[in-house]
């Protein structure tokens, strides 16, 4: 059967995440690895305050989350996200192959900018030399 395109954001609890975020994003990875999901790329996309409680918390990190994925499988994921302890709640999205490499690249390009230690320092742009009126 031929592999799909997911992008999945996970709905995780910002405190747990805070204490042991490596742990946290190895057991996303463990739940999808264990429908033979490939993971593609994943990153933290927004902590805060949510609108409304849901499921008893106030603060959630939304976890993004691209992979490719046997569609057979989506209804066994979504049981086990619902009883997952890591996620509150999840949201999954098929995409066309075409949209999913798009998003991919941003992904990427994403992580490039924000990344702390592998950024190169910003070079300063020699200052402009004022116009001068003849």
């Amino acid at each position: 059967m031929a592999l799909r395109h997911y992008e999945c954001m996970f709905l995780i609890d910002s405190g747990r995440y805070a204490q042991d975020p490596n742990g946290t994003e190895e057991a996303v990875k463990a739940l999808l690895e264990r429908f033979d999901a490939e993971i593609v790329g994943m990153t933290p996309w927004q902590e805060g305050r949510l609108a409304y409680e849901v499921d008893g918390h106030r603060k959630g990190l939304h976890l993004l989350v691209f992979f490719k994925m046997e569609g057979t499988r989506v209804s066994e994921l979504n049981r086990a996200c619902k009883l997952s302890e890591t996620v509150i709640r999840h949201l999954l999205l098929e995409h066309k192959p075409k949209l999913f490499e798009l998003l991919i690249q941003q992904i990427g390009s994403h992580e490039l900018e924000h990344s702390g230690d592998d950024a190169p320092a910003p070079t300063e742009a020699p200052a402009a030399e004022p116009a001068t009126a003849e």
